[in-house]
């Protein structure tokens, strides 16, 4: 295994791969150097001395600048290094070449075909709520059809309880309708109980109407203020929603009708080395096999958002890709809060120093494809291919829009783990080995074998074959635990 890694052959630091003590000697490019200060594993090393104002090279790209002077060989961090970034910026498109994807495999998958034609990679019923006041009612009615079930032939029956659906303005309240008319409507679901109050912003009629054609039949309404006991209600609409999607099975889809987010969290130094390239090279072959990837966290696209937009296909899709960049970090500006107040300090204990570190890191994830459409908070898909997506960096409020844009599962890097998961099958994926033996119960899995000499493109089968089996029925390790949650984007104000 190597001990280090020059990332590309213009950077000016190194990546450490296993802790290197001080005095270490190491050879870069014919060139000796010893380490002058103890580097932990995912940190930098300098490569060559660094003066005050000196860019600070990885990846090819400036990740800040030497806000102090460091010696060659000593460890590069927040410490002596700052971001380059501030204030809004003006964009130029400058279309780059997109070289050729990898070959169409015509795999499939075995899915549950829904009546408008999507496919689903789980067979559930979900219970949800239009507003927080009736979260309890809803967890209650999953507990007690669970309860009496006692064993189901569903992969899984669940609520979905949030803080929203009432006291909210403007767009705050067209996004929770989004995403909950979005979760209703999502191909994973066989069934679906909605849960009003009655009096809420939210209301049940003017919910059903705006989730349009829907099969009418799988999604069952219950108003608690409009019946005597909405328990004894609700689980006679449960019993009617489980008769029918019980009876689903599985078909066989081709691997074109899946569509998968790509999120990552608690990053370390390792995350731009080996989970996040590893992702886009999963990416590029979804893509090449006519599926769909959902890039989203628009905050730690700043700093690289110049290489996505010059991937944009065409003018209109880079136009709204600036849209989507500088919408944010106007709502920045709005809120009286710093653009650039990123990386979190669980990124800087992993190696992580700037924001334009972080973000060419998590842009590694959308490999090499052109992009093709970019979404607003809440948008569902409509194009095959890369897509971008509107929404933070937040990874539950993030994995949820990613489910609602119809995303089937989500794919989550971390090189610090956690063991959340969203209402669709959320893989978590290592940096390194060490979080993958260290939590087992968290990580499915470990992208760390790409740094211990296992070829990346190894690994990329073996990360195809497990997603295949996913999407087939086999659960990952939030399903269970039973880690299922979501988080609305809130924006303005509460009444």
């Amino acid at each position: 295994m190597d001990t280090f890694l020059q990332i590309h052959p213009a950077d000016n630091v190194a990546v450490a791969l296993a802790a290197l003590p001080a005095g270490s000697r190491l050879t870069v490019n014919g060139v000796s150097l010893t380490l002058k200060s103890d580097i932990p594993p995912g940190h930098k090393l300098a490569l060559t001395p660094l003066q005050v104002g000196d860019n600070v090279i990885k990846y090819g790209y400036a990740i800040g600048r030497a806000v102090a002077g460091v010696e060659q060989g000593e460890w590069v961090n927040e410490k002596n290094i700052a971001t380059n970034l501030s204030g809004l910026l003006e964009y130029r498109y400058s279309p780059v070449r997109i070289k050729a994807g990898a070959r169409r495999r015509h795999l499939s998958f075995n899915g549950y075909r829904r009546k408008n034609g999507e496919v689903g990679i789980r067979n559930e019923l979900w219970i949800v709520p239009t507003v927080g006041c009736v979260n309890g009612a809803a967890s209650r009615l999953a507990e007690m059809l669970k309860a009496e079930l006692r064993e189901s032939r569903l992969d899984a029956i669940a609520a979905y309880p949030h803080s929203y659906g009432c006291s909210q303005l403007g767009d705050d309240h067209e996004n929770t309708r989004k995403i909950l008319r979005n979760i209703a409507l999502h191909p994973n679901a066989g069934a679906v109980l909605v849960v009003g109050l009655g009096c809420e912003n939210n209301q049940a009629e003017a919910f059903r109407a705006f989730l349009g054609d829907y099969d009418a039949e799988r999604i069952l309404f219950l108003e608690a203020q409009k019946v005597a006991d909405e328990l004894e209600e609700g689980m006679r609409l449960l019993r009617e929603l489980y008769a029918k999607a019980s009876s689903d099975v599985r078909t066989c889809a081709p691997l074109s009708e899946l569509r998968v987010g790509l999120k990552c969290g608690g990053s370390d130094g390792l995350s731009g080395v080996t989970a996040n390239p590893l992702l886009g090279m999963f990416s590029d072959f979804l893509v090449a096999q006519g599926g769909a990837t959902v890039l989203t966290e628009v905050p730690e696209m700043f700093g690289a958002e110049a290489i996505l937009m010059n991937r944009c296909a065409n003018a209109d899709v880079f136009d709204k890709t600036v849209r989507l960049v500088n919408d944010f970090k106007e709502y920045f500006v709005k809120n009286g809060q710093p653009i650039y107040e990123n990386p979190s300090p669980g990124n800087k204990a992993g190696g992580i120093s700037t924001l334009e570190e972080k973000s060419l890191g998590c842009t590694q994830k959308s490999g090499s494809a052109e992009v093709t459409d970019v979404l607003a908070y809440g948008e569902r898909i409509t194009q095959q291919g890369l897509n971008l997506l509107s929404a933070p960096g937040n990874d539950l409020v993030a994995t949820t829009a990613l489910g609602a844009a119809g995303c089937q599962m989500v794919l989550f890097t971390t090189g610090r783990g956690t063991p959340f998961g969203c209402f669709v099958p959320t893989v978590k994926i290592s940096t390194n080995t060490p979080l993958s033996q260290r939590k087992p119960s968290w990580i499915d899995f470990n992208a760390g074998s790409i740094v211990e000499n296992e070829p990346i493109e190894n690994a990329a089968e073996r990360l195809i074959a497990y997603l295949i089996s996913v999407a087939n029925g086999e659960k990952v390790n939030a399903e269970k635990n039973n880690f299922r949650d979501i988080a609305i984007f809130k924006t303005g104000v509460t009444l």
